[in-house]
C-alpha cells in the first residue's frame, strides 16, 4: 500500500473521493449511470432516510440479527454456551444505562440552537450543515486546472495540490474566514450566522465568495474567469423548490426554496454587483457522498453534447439537490443568503437578506474579525511572547481546529469474534445509531472523530469556548457501551465512510485508546482548585462532572477489566498480533503510538508503561471528581487507593526502570535479534518475512523514546530524584532524542530507529517529531523548572530551548508550505511530513506559544 495507507493504527488511510478528470473529450458515463454507480459506493452500510424510520429500522435489524445468532447457537451449542455468547454480543452494542450527558439542561435551549448551523462538513473545502441527522446541506465546488486538464474541486484531498487552504479565522460558532489557493486562483469563503426576530430555528446564515487571480493582468495570468458551483441539498430526499427562470444579469435573485420541520420555510438568494453567467442542474439522489461524481459526469456529458463546459440547465422531477454554476470574470464577489422561517408573517425576508449581503454583510464580517482578534489575545495572550509571524500562525491553528469541528450521524461497525462471525455469516455488527460532534485531526486524510486525538484537541478548545468543549466531550461519553467501551475511531454516515477503505471500518471491542479526555478534566479540576473560574463557570463544570462521573467510572473499569496485566498495577494494550510473520515489531495500534517498538514477541505477560501512566491520570481524576461531587466514601477510597498505588515511585521503578541509564521501559518477551529478509513465496515473487535469530525472554524492552518519558511527562518523578537528572540528559542529548526542531519519537541509539516495519510501512513513531508528545514533554519541563529541586535550572534551560525550537520550526514550515503538518522530520531541516493540513493536535503550538500547560499535580497535593 501507499504511504497514506500505512496509518492503519488510527485507520488513517487515504482514499480518493472525487476530483477526477472532466476533460470533455474523455469518459462516457452519463449522470444517471453515475448515480446508479453511487449506490454501490455507499458501502451498503447506511442509507440516508428519515431519522425516525432509520432508527426504528436499525433497532429492528439489530434485534433480528441477535435472534439469528441465538438460533444458530441454539442449534450448534448447548443452552449455556448459547446464552453466554449472545449476551456477550448484545452487550457490545448496548448503551450504558446511565443518564445521557446531552440531556443536561446546559446543552438545551439557547446553547443547542446557537450551534445548530455550522461549517460541520470538514471533509469538503467548504460545507454547511445543521446538527441534525438528516440536514439541509450546502457546499462549494470549483473547476481547477492542472497540467492543462480540468478537475472539479470539492472534497479535500492532497492530490489536488492546493498551495494552501484552511481557516484563517473561525470562532466555532457563527463566523469563519477561509483562504484557498489553487494554482493561480485565489478563493476566500466567509461564513456568518445570525438569529433575529422572525428567523426559524437556528437562524439565518450567509456565505461570501471572493474569487481573484493570484497574479495581476500585467503578469499575463492564465485565469481570467472562474467556474464556481454552489449546491443546496436535502439529505432526507425532500424536494426543493426551483423557479425555472432565465437567469438574466441583475444584482440578485432567488436560487432555491423549500420547507423543513426544523427551520420552517427557507430561501437561498444570490446577490452580486458583478456580471455572472449562471447554469444549473437538479437531481434526485440519496447519495450526498457522491455529489462530486454526479456533477463531474453531468458536466462531461453536456460538454460532449454541446461543446460547452457548463451544467445543462435541466432539473429532474422533485429534485433534492440543486447545483448552480456561476461563471465569473476575475475578480468577483458573490453573496449567498439563507433565511429560515420564510413562511412566517413576521419573517421580514427581504430585509434580512439585505442584512446578509452587500455592504451590511461587509460591516458584520469586519465586526466578527475584530471579535476574533480580541478573543484570541484574551484566551492565549501570545502577543508579548512570540513575534507577529508566529501570532498569525497561532490564529490560523486555532481557527482550523474550530473550523474543522464536524457533525456526524450513523452507526459504527463492530468486528465480530471469529467463532461468531462464522456462524453469523458476516464479519461485523452495527452499533446503535448515534451522533458525534467533534473536532477532526485532518480535513484531507482523517475528517472524522478519533478518541485519543480528541483529548489533545480539547485542551485548546476549553480555553476558547468551554460550552463547545463540554458538548464535544458529552457526545463522546454518550457513545460508551454497557461494558464501558468507546469505539476509538468514529466513521459515522456515508460521507465519512466514503473516505475510509472498507477493511479499516470495523472497530474491535477488545481494543482501547489512551483515555486522553482525562487530560482536559484534570486540567479543569486543577484550575477549579486555583480559583480561576467564575461562579457561572464553576456551576457548569460541577454539573458536567457530576453527570459524567458514572460514565467515566465505567470507562476506567473497562480498562481494569480488559487491559490489566498479570501483576498488580500492571497494564498492557490488547490487540497486538502475536503470530505475524510480516512485521518487524508487531504494532500496538490501540496505544496510539502505532509502530513504536514494544516487546518483539507479544504475550499476556507484557507490561506497558504508557498505559500504566494513563491509568494513574484517570484514577486520580475520578478520585477528585468523587470528592468534589460528594460521592459515597467507598468510591472515593477505591479511586484514591488505585491512584496511590499507581503513583508509588518505588513500585514504578521496580517494574520499569533501568537504573544504569535512568530510563523507563516496557517489560515483555523480547529479543533484539529480529530482522526482515526477502523470501521467495512464488515464482518470481518475493516478500519480506520476519526472522527471529535469538530466543526472546522476559526483560525490559530497551528502546528509548516517548514511552520512556511517560513518568516524566506525568510528573511522577520527584524533583529531587537522581532519575530526573537522567531524564533531562536523555532529552537534551543529540545522540538520543534532542534535535533543533523538537524531541524525536525514538532515540538514534534504538535498533529500530527509522526502520520500516513491513515492506509497505515506513517508520511512523520511530524518529519523526510529534507535537502532542513534545507539548507533554514541554509541559513537564515547565513544571520541573518552577518547583524546588537540584535540577530546576537545568529543566528551565531545556524548556526555553525546546519551546523556541518547536515554535520556530512549525512557523517556518507553515510559511514555506502553507500548512501545519502531522509530524516533522527529525533530521535535515525539520520538514513537515505525513498528512497536511493536520490542524488537530499540531494546533497545540498555540498553547506552546501561550505557555499554557495542564496540571497533573492533584495526586501529590
Amino acid at each position: 500500500m501507499t504511504e497514506g495507507s500505512r496509518r492503519t493504527s488510527r485507520i488513517r488511510a487515504k482514499l480518493p473521493a472525487g476530483g477526477g478528470d472532466i476533460d470533455p473529450l474523455a469518459g462516457n458515463q452519463r449522470a444517471t449511470v453515475l448515480r446508479r454507480r453511487g449506490k454501490s459506493l455507499d458501502h451498503g452500510l447506511l442509507k440516508l432516510m428519515n431519522v425516525r424510520v432509520r432508527t426504528l429500522l436499525g433497532i429492528g435489524l439489530l434485534f433480528l440479527s441477535l435472534l439469528i445468532v441465538s438460533f444458530f447457537f441454539y442449534n450448534r451449542k448447548g443452552p449455556a454456551d448459547e446464552d453466554t455468547e449472545v449476551r456477550k454480543l448484545m452487550r457490545v452494542v448496548t448503551p450504558l444505562p446511565a443518564p445521557k450527558m446531552l440531556d443536561l439542561p446546559q446543552f438545551q435551549g439557547e446553547h443547542k440552537e446557537s450551534l445548530y448551523w455550522g461549517t460541520y462538513r470538514p471533509h469538503v473545502y467548504f460545507g454547511i450543515r445543521a446538527r441534525t441527522p438528516q440536514s439541509l446541506i450546502a457546499g462549494l465546488m470549483w473547476i481547477g486546472i492542472k497540467n492543462d486538464q480540468y478537475f472539479l474541486r470539492h472534497v479535500c484531498q492532497d492530490s489536488d495540490g492546493l498551495s494552501t487552504y484552511g481557516w484563517i479565522e473561525h470562532n466555532g460558532r457563527d463566523y469563519g474566514h477561509q483562504l484557498l489557493v489553487d494554482q493561480d486562483l485565489s478563493l476566500t469563503t466567509s461564513f456568518l450566522k445570525e438569529r433575529v426576530n422572525g428567523s426559524g430555528y437556528g437562524g439565518d446564515w450567509a456565505i461570501r465568495l471572493e474569487a481573484q487571480n493570484v497574479k495581476s493582468i500585467s503578469q499575463e495570468a492564465k485565469w481570467s474567469t472562474a467556474h464556481l458551483f454552489f449546491y443546496i441539498a436535502d439529505e432526507a430526499v425532500k424536494s426543493l423548490a426551483f423557479v425555472r427562470e432565465d437567469f438574466a444579469y441583475h444584482d440578485g435573485f432567488l436560487l432555491a426554496s423549500g420547507s423543513r420541520e426544523d427551520v420552517g420555510g427557507w430561501q437561498v438568494q444570490l446577490k452580486s454587483k458583478d456580471k455572472i453567467e449562471i447554469h444549473y442542474a437538479g437531481f434526485k439522489t440519496p447519495h450526498m457522498h457522491n455529489l462530486t461524481e454526479l456533477v463531474e459526469g453531468t458536466l462531461a456529458y453536456n460538454a460532449r453534447s454541446t461543446g460547452h463546459l457548463a451544467l445543462p440547465d435541466t432539473v429532474e422531477p422533485s429534485p433534492n439537490v440543486i447545483v448552480f454554476q456561476f461563471t465569473v470574470k476575475l475578480p468577483s464577489v458573490l453573496d449567498l443568503a439563507f433565511v429560515s422561517g420564510a413562511n412566517s408573517l413576521s419573517s421580514r425576508s427581504k430585509e434580512r437578506i439585505n442584512v446578509l449581503t452587500g455592504a451590511l454583510l461587509t460591516n458584520q464580517l469586519n465586526v466578527k474579525h475584530k471579535f476574533f482578534e480580541d478573543k484570541y489575545n484574551k484566551c492565549f495572550s501570545t502577543m508579548n511572547k512570540v513575534d507577529l509571524e508566529s501570532t498569525y500562525v497561532g490564529k490560523t491553528a486555532i481557527a482550523n481546529l474550530l473550523g474543522g469541528i464536524g457533525y456526524f450521524y450513523g452507526q459504527s461497525r463492530i468486528m465480530l469474534p471469529k467463532d461468531i462471525s462464522q456462524i453469523y455469516g458476516r464479519k461485523s455488527i452495527s452499533y446503535w445509531p448515534a451522533a458525534l460532534y467533534t473536532a477532526v485531526p485532518s480535513r484531507s486524510y482523517f475528517p472524522r472523530g478519533f478518541l485519543w486525538d480528541e483529548g489533545f484537541h480539547q485542551l485548546l478548545i476549553w480555553r476558547w469556548d468551554m460550552d463547545i468543549c463540554f458538548d464535544v466531550i458529552s457526545h463522546w461519553l454518550d457513545l460508551i457501551n454497557v461494558d464501558g467501551w468507546i469505539p476509538r475511531e468514529q466513521i459515522l454516515g456515508a460521507e465519512a465512510l466514503s473516505k475510509v477503505p472498507e477493511e479499516f471500518v470495523p472497530q474491535h471491542p477488545s481494543n482501547g485508546n489512551p483515555p486522553t479526555l482525562f487530560l482536559i478534566l484534570h486540567d479543569l479540576l486543577s484550575n477549579m482548585k486555583l480559583g480561576k473560574f467564575s461562579d457561572e463557570e464553576m456551576d457548569k463544570i460541577s454539573s458536567f462532572i457530576g453527570r459524567a462521573y458514572i460514565r467515566l467510572g465505567a470507562w476506567l473499569q473497562w480498562f481494569n477489566n480488559t487491559q490489566s496485566g498479570k501483576d498488580v498495577a500492571s497494564f498492557y494494550w490488547h490487540g497486538r498480533d502475536n503470530v505475524t510473520a510480516r512485521e518487524l515489531n508487531p504494532k500496538t495500534l490501540s496505544s496510539g503510538l502505532d509502530d513504536y517498538p514494544r516487546a518483539s514477541h507479544p504475550n499476556d505477560d507484557e507490561q506497558h508503561l504508557d498505559l500504566r501512566c494513563w491509568m494513574l491520570l484517570a484514577s486520580d481524576c475520578l478520585h477528585s471528581i468523587a470528592e468534589i461531587t460528594g460521592r459515597e466514601p467507598a468510591s472515593i477510597e477505591n479511586y484514591h487507593l488505585m491512584a496511590k498505588r499507581l503513583a508509588n515511585f518505588d513500585v514504578l521503578n521496580k517494574m520499569h526502570l533501568n537504573e544504569a541509564s535512568g530510563a523507563y521501559f516496557d517489560f515483555g518477551n523480547h529479543t533484539e535479534k529480529v530482522r526482515l529478509r526477502w523470501h521467495d513465496v512464488d515464482v518470481g515473487k518475493k516478500e519480506l518475512v520476519r526472522e527471529t535469530l535469538e530466543k526472546p525472554h522476559m526483560q525490559l524492552v530497551p528502546h528509548v523514546g516517548y514511552i520512556s518519558l511517560f513518568p516524566f511527562m506525568m510528573r511522577i518523578i520527584p524533583p529531587e530524584s537522581w532519575i530526573l537528572e537522567k531524564q533531562l540528559e536523555l532529552i537534551s542529548n543529540r545522540s538520543t532524542l534532542w534535535t533543533d526542531f523538537g524531541i524525536r519519537s525514538l532515540s538514534k541509539t534504538s535498533s529500530l530507529y527509522m526502520k520500516r516495519n513491513t515492506e509497505h510501512d515506513p517508520p511512523y513513531w520511530r524518529g519523526p517529531i510529534w507535537i502532542n508528545m513534545n507539548y507533554m514533554i514541554l509541559s513537564a519541563l515547565s513544571h520541573y523548572s518552577t518547583v524546588p529541586g537540584p535540577y530546576r535550572e537545568r529543566a528551565g534551560a531545556i524548556y526555553k530551548d525546546l519551546r523556541s525550537n518547536l515554535i520556530r520550526n512549525v512557523v517556518r514550515n507553515y510559511y514555506e508550505s502553507g500548512y501545519l503538518w502531522e509530524q516533522y522530520d527529525q533530521a535535515g531541516k525539520g520538514k513537515g511530513k505525513g498528512t497536511r493540513p493536520f490542524t488537530g493536535w499540531t494546533s497545540l503550538v498555540v498553547l506552546i506559544m501561550a505557555e499554557e500547560f495542564p496540571s497533573f499535580q492533584l495526586y501529590f497535593g
